[in-house]
């Protein structure tokens, strides 16, 4: 089936128009050709966004679907007269909130990604500067500032895991692969052993694991599907036995696999 085009229209990032329409377009088992149009703050661009939305449905033969944040009024009714099918997040949420709360919102453009000032943004710029410092186990200096320290075998998925905590959560999320020589020795890395209860395990499927090592060194005998089977088989006893809490990625997103981290970790940290 073709796929049917998407428009996220924004005077700001596009961020939340593209996150809300992603949430309403995964309940479709159709595909979908995706368009963000941000920073549409005047009329022009906007009357250029009409262009363009209705090139696509002269190109298509059917209604392209637009998801809109626009704040400003005479923008969205720009909009609105495109031939496309219009989902108003602010007409839908914002107006009927203002009756029930009985004030008006501020009507600021790109309000929820506009932070560069605030507390959680420079807590977020912190986080990831310290789960780059401290990626692949690059470091074990100040992970007393460690909210979660994860580890598993290479290519597990640890460091976009610690990466997206970072980002989205402000969570300082250090990450250790687990190699051959600490299954040799049978024990973790020396520099974790006094964190221990900050430590959360990530394994994955030997199979799935090979996949993703071959595409990285084809041929290898660190892809070889034998040697990630003991790796993994090794990890995951060495886990069991330190009593390490943990969990599969292979068929889990980063953003269930953080979700999981958050509850074991307690932390009511949300920054967006």
């Amino acid at each position: 089936m073709e796929a049917r085009t998407v428009f996220f229209v924004s005077d700001g990032t596009g961020i939340t128009a593209e996150t809300f329409g992603h949430s309403v377009l995964t309940q479709f088992d159709l595909r979908f050709k995706q368009i963000r149009l941000p920073f549409i703050d005047t009329l022009a661009k906007a009357h250029n966004a009409v262009r363009e939305i209705n090139h696509s449905f002269e190109k298509d033969g059917k209604r392209p679907i637009v998801f809109s944040t626009l704040v400003k009024a005479n923008l969205s009714a720009v909009i609105r007269l495109s031939k496309g099918m219009h989902m108003d997040l602010i007409h839908t949420f914002v107006e009927p909130l203002e009756q029930e709360l009985g004030v008006k919102s501020t009507h600021t453009i790109g309000r929820s990604h506009n932070i560069a000032d605030s507390d959680a943004y420079k807590n977020r710029i912190e986080a990831i500067n310290f789960s780059l410092a401290h990626d692949d186990g690059q470091s074990d200096k100040n992970l007393t500032a460690a909210d979660v320290i994860l580890v598993g075998v290479s290519r597990s998925g640890k460091t976009p895991t610690s990466l997206y905590l970072a980002m989205q959560y402000g969570i300082k999320a250090a990450n250790y692969p687990l190699i051959p020589e600490d299954f040799e020795r049978d024990k973790l890395p020396s520099g974790l052993l006094p964190f221990k209860s900050k430590i959360f395990g990530l394994s994955i499927a030997p199979d799935r694991l090979s996949e993703v090592r071959n595409e990285r060194r084809p041929g290898s005998k660190y892809a070889a599907l034998e040697n990630c089977r003991y790796e993994v088989n090794e990890a995951e006893k060495m886990m069991r036995r330190e009593g390490i809490r943990w969990t599969s990625s292979t068929a889990k997103s980063i953003e269930e696999i953080a979700t999981m981290i958050l509850q074991e970790i307690k932390s009511d940290r949300r920054f967006y």
